[in-house]
Formats: C-alpha cells, sequence, structure tokens
C-alpha cells in the first residue's frame, strides 16, 4: 500500500485529486464564509444586507486603486486590500444587483482619466510628482452618481457605513422631505418693520441643496404623511394635539431631530434691551412632554457653564473675556463611536442646556456632545441683568461631572400618550421598538453667527464657515434619511490594530532608560557649551593665543564629547533592544520552533506506528 501511494502514479492521482478538490470546493462553496475575526470585520451587518437586499436596479461599483504608486505604502496596501475585500461581499450579497470593477489608474492612462473624471482624489506620494488614488464611484441605471473620493484609513471604523450608505443613495429614487417646525424665524421671511427680505439661516438653504425642505407652522395639529424626517427647532407652548402628533409620528418610525433651549439668545424680542432683557422662561423651550418619557429630560431653567470650554467674546470694553456660557466643544467632547460626532472637530454653543438621561431609560441612550469636567450647572435667570461675563467666574465651581448636551434615542420606547389623546378618536400607537430621535440641548447652535460668515458676492450668498455646527446638522440629517437599516449600522473594529505588547515594552525601555538618556544630554550640551567658550578664546588667538591649560583642556573637552557621544548612542540603541529581542523570539517561533515541533510530533507517530505494525 505505501509504495503505491509513493510510487509516481500515486502521486499523480494525488494532484489530480487536489485539483478536482480545489474545483468543486470553488464551484459550490465560494458562497460560504467563515469570519475568525474579533469583530467580525469581513460579515456584513444586518443593516447592510437589507440595503442590499431591497436594490431594484443594477448599481455598478468602481474601485479605483494605484497598485504602482502605492508599492512603498504597506499599510495603505493593506488598508486597501480590507476595502476591496469588504466590496467583494457586498457584490456577492447583492447576487447580481451590484457589479464590482477594480481598477489600476495608472499614471496617464484612460483608467486615470476616468478617475478624474468620476470626481475621485488624487494624493501625491512624492516629489516626482506622482500620485495615488484610491477611491469609489458607483452609477445606477438612471446614470446617477455617488462617490468616496478617497478611503481614509482614520475612518476605518465606519467603512462599511460610507459603502452602504452610498449604496443606499443610489437605490432611492427621491430625496427625503424634512419638515422643519420652529418657533422662530429660520425661513426667509419679510421684516415687518424695514419691509426687507430677511435671508433664511445658512444652514436651512444648506438644507435646501440635500433635501426636501416643508416649513411646517407650529399650530398645525399632525404632522404631514409626506414628511420623512421632523426637525424641530425651539419648541414652544406647542398645543398637545400637535404634541400628540409628534409622538405618533415617531412611535410610527418617523425620524425627529430636535432643538430645545433653556435660554434661547437668538430669541431675544425685538423690545429688548440691556436694561429691560426678556425673561428667560420667555427664551426657553423642551420637549420634555414627549422625550421624558423615552428616557431623556431637559432641566428646567438650568444653563451649561464650562470653563474649559470657554470662549472669548467682546465686553464692550474692548478687552475679550471668556464667557463660561458661551463654549467651544472639541473633539474630545464628541462621540468617536456615531457618525454624526466621529468626525467633528469643533462646535460652538451658545446658553445651552444639560440633558439628563434616566435611571432606567426603556431604551438605549448614547451620548453625542459632553461637556467637559470644569463644568457646573447655572441658573439661567442670573443672565436677565448679567452686563459684565466675567460676574460669572467669581461663584463658578466646577463639580467634576460631565454634562450631556446631545444625546441619541433608539431601541425601544412608550409613547407619551399611553392613554391616547383625550376626546380623541380612533387607534394610537403605544409603544415602538425602534425610535431613532436626536435631541440636542440648543437652538443657538444653528444660528449664523456662532459657526459661519456669510457674504454677498454678486447677488450670491457665499459660506464660510469656522465651525462644524452646520456639518453636524447635515450629518444628523443625512443619518436619519437612511432609515433604520442604515442607522443600525455603527462604528465597526479596525483591521489595522497597534502592537499593544511592543508598545509596552517601548515605554518600559523609555522609562528605564530616559533618566540616563537625559543625564548625557546634559552632560553633552555643558562639554560643547565649554568647547564653544574655548574655540571662541582660540579665534582671537592672532593676538593672545592659548595657553598650555587652555590646550590641554580643549582636547580633554573634545575627548569627553566623543565619550558622551558614543554612551548616548549606546543608550538609543538600548531603548530597542528589547523589541529586537522579541522580533527575534516571534521570528524563532513561526519560523523555525513551530516547524521543528511539527517534524518531531510526526516521528514520534511515526516510531509509535512503526512499533505497532512489530507487535
Amino acid at each position: 500500500m505505501n509504495k503505491k501511494y509513493y510510487s509516481g502514479v500515486g502521486l499523480v492521482i494525488l494532484g489530480i485529486g487536489f485539483l478536482v478538490f480545489t474545483l468543486l470546493n470553488n464551484l459550490l462553496f465560494n458562497s460560504w464564509r467563515l469570519d475568525l475575526t474579533e469583530n467580525s470585520l469581513y460579515t456584513l451587518s444586518e443593516g447592510s444586507e437589507e440595503i442590499v437586499s431591497a436594490i431594484d436596479e443594477p448599481i455598478n461599483l468602481y474601485f479605483f486603486f494605484s497598485e504602482k504608486s502605492s508599492e512603498d505604502l504597506t499599510q495603505l496596501r493593506s488598508y486597501a486590500t480590507r476595502v476591496e475585500e469588504l466590496l467583494d461581499e457586498y457584490a456577492l450579497i447583492g447576487d447580481g444587483k451590484i457589479n464590482l470593477s477594480v481598477i489600476d489608474p495608472e499614471p496617464f492612462s484612460e483608467e486615470e482619466d476616468q478617475a478624474a473624471e468620476f470626481g475621485l482624489q488624487s494624493v501625491p506620494i512624492n516629489a516626482a510628482g506622482d500620485e495615488l488614488y484610491f477611491g469609489l464611484a458607483a452609477t445606477n441605471a438612471l446614470d446617477d452618481m455617488e462617490i468616496i473620493s478617497f478611503f481614509q484609513p482614520d475612518k476605518e471604523e465606519f467603512l462599511e457605513y460610507e459603502i452602504s450608505k452610498l449604496v443606499q443613495s443610489l437605490s432611492v429614487a427621491e430625496k427625503p422631505t424634512v419638515g422643519v417646525l420652529s418657533s422662530i424665524d429660520v425661513q426667509a421671511s419679510m421684516n415687518q418693520q424695514t419691509f426687507q427680505m430677511t435671508p433664511a439661516w445658512m444652514v436651512i438653504e444648506q438644507l435646501e441643496q440635500l433635501f426636501n425642505v416643508e416649513p411646517l407652522s407650529t399650530d398645525i395639529e399632525s404632522i404631514p404623511v409626506d414628511v420623512d424626517i421632523l426637525l424641530v427647532i425651539h419648541p414652544k407652548q406647542l398645543s398637545e394635539t400637535l404634541l400628540f402628533s409628534i409622538d405618533q409620528f415617531v412611535m410610527a418610525g418617523g425620524k425627529l431631530l430636535a432643538f430645545v433651549d433653556p435660554l434661547a439668545e437668538s430669541d431675544r424680542p425685538q423690545q429688548a434691551s440691556p436694561m429691560m432683557p426678556a425673561p428667560p422662561t420667555e427664551q426657553s423651550s423642551n420637549l420634555n412632554r414627549l422625550t421624558e418619557a423615552w428616557g431623556l429630560t431637559l432641566r428646567d431653567n438650568v444653563v451649561l457653564g464650562d470653563s474649559q470650554a470657554a470662549l472669548a467674546v467682546d465686553s464692550g470694553t474692548g478687552t475679550p473675556v471668556r464667557h463660561l456660557a458661551i463654549v467651544g466643544m472639541e473633539s474630545e467632547n464628541f462621540s468617536s463611536d456615531d457618525i454624526v460626532t466621529s468626525s467633528l472637530e469643533s462646535i460652538n454653543l451658545a446658553t445651552a442646556g444639560i440633558l439628563d438621561i434616566s435611571e432606567e431609560p426603556p431604551g438605549s441612550i448614547e451620548p453625542l456632545i459632553t461637556s467637559s469636567a470644569y463644568s457646573m450647572p447655572l441658573d439661567s435667570f442670573q443672565f436677565q441683568f448679567m452686563s459684565d461675563p466675567q460676574d460669572l467666574m467669581r461663584a463658578f465651581n466646577p463639580t467634576g461631572e460631565q454634562y450631556v448636551v446631545a444625546a441619541r434615542i433608539s431601541g425601544s420606547a412608550p409613547s407619551a400618550f399611553p392613554d391616547g389623546l383625550e376626546n380623541s378618536e380612533g387607534e394610537h400607537l403605544t409603544q415602538t421598538q425602534d425610535i431613532n430621535v436626536i435631541l440636542i440641548a440648543d437652538t443657538d447652535i444653528l444660528a449664523d453667527r456662532l459657526w459661519v460668515q456669510v457674504q454677498n458676492f454678486f447677488g450670491q450668498r457665499i459660506a464660510s464657515p469656522w465651525a462644524n455646527n452646520g456639518e453636524m446638522v447635515i450629518n444628523a440629517l443625512d443619518n436619519l434619511s437612511g432609515g433604520a437599516s442604515l442607522i443600525s449600522i455603527r462604528s465597526r473594529g479596525r483591521f489595522t490594530r497597534p502592537f499593544d505588547v511592543v508598545q509596552d515594552l517601548r515605554r518600559e525601555a523609555e522609562a528605564s532608560y530616559q533618566e540616563s538618556a537625559d543625564d548625557l544630554q546634559s552632560q553633552l550640551a555643558e562639554t560643547e557649551q565649554r568647547l564653544t567658550e574655548l574655540q571662541s578664546a582660540q579665534s582671537e588667538g592672532n593676538l593672545f593665543g592659548l595657553s598650555p591649560e587652555q590646550e590641554q583642556a580643549l582636547v580633554q573637552f573634545q575627548q569627553e564629547k566623543l565619550i558622551i557621544r558614543k554612551q548616548l548612542r549606546d543608550v538609543r540603541h538600548q531603548l530597542d533592544r528589547d523589541i529586537e529581542l522579541l522580533g527575534s523570539t516571534l521570528k524563532f517561533i513561526n519560523i523555525a520552533l513551530i516547524p521543528i515541533l511539527m517534524t518531531l510530533l510526526l516521528l514520534a507517530m511515526n516510531v509509535l506506528r512503526l512499533r505497532r505494525e512489530d507487535h
């Protein structure tokens, strides 16, 4: 039997059998997947599968990656492989609805022209002018086009979300309708005193470019059926009927983005003046009648004060002063796990409120914006007669707590009207398992003065933003417009991971050797200073020359400098010694130890088999 298998014919049979097995495996089991990664990086979420299954007409994906230009960019090539493999998964579950083409846009080729025509971004990678493309273009049967101009590795957690969003945007024929329900004038309107048109807030103008915007009056009794997303701004004294309609809109799967405020600066009456300001109660708004049932409440008459995020404002005397209630939130204040805030750098707010999350919310509540630990609640009434923002500093005592300014409500939630509306007829919804609400405790965040400079250029309004306020609103509505499937796709794990053990070793080595390196560096600086002084004296030696003692000291310092530099090099080499040892150990284990152990195991099994045959 052994001779048969080790003969030439046996080897040929084994080779043919292997080829047949591989062919059958590719034909019969090519759709089978086993994803053993920690965060299932190669498995699409249910939301993505739902989006792909809803495609009616085929979608063409064109993945552009410059192979030759990226030869020396190992990490980027690994990420490109990750992107391509994920796109393969979309094409696989699309079952013919998604056609994927992988294109290498070589310099001066038609493929490069095609990438530029799609609008993909090229990145210069060297002084020779070579450029790299790493993006995705997609088209549908109606010749609509969407692109991801460049896949940024630092946004890897949202890779699946971006691709699914692109696919869904090509499968949806019409723009979503955003109903704007506001107690303050955010739309373009006529000024009754000057009889001149007041332009719309810039954030509303931006929304009109991306969505079908439908203005809604605050005295309506029901939300129109064609509204996909409800944008509520500064809701004041809304009728019970309208609140019930908003509640039922959310219970039925409608999306809600609401801006509430304990003290809306943008709602200051025309007659208000520094001497006779409007009472804070007239400038406050909330949706607590609804959101309290969902687990989130705006504190009444409370304004957030944050000394770390406080912005400088004009005090009226020409000297800027920091205002505790006018704050500029930065990246550390934003949730990095939510697509709405993950890419933001700065958000400016004025007299924002504080949102309290109930101890046992019915669903999931995730903070999007939080204050720093150098914050405290401020009574909104003290702003009524405040003339100097520095007055806030005198009694300011941070609590050490981080307060929630914006949050997302998802999951299950009960209706705020469990028994329906009094004297109403017909059935009503009492709960939902898929609520989608984003609540932000500031309305001034939308005002132009806090985030954008608007200039009139030959009749056109040109916006120059200095903060991300508008981008956050667009992100929120864009996310909510994607429906439950897209919203369910949250941040995923990273394909590239840091070498934690190596980093720990580096930190330990630096802690052990850094003190010695600092001492040597100090000695080297002192020696070089003495050498400079002696050499300066030597340059003046045309008149006086150096004494024998000075010449001997000069030679001695030069020798000490060489010795210290050698010691410093040795110390720096020691910093990498443990890491190199770890690398050598891993190489030995993978290259030599495992094969040796396998060989010894096979030899031991062979010896045991021979002994059994002898017996």
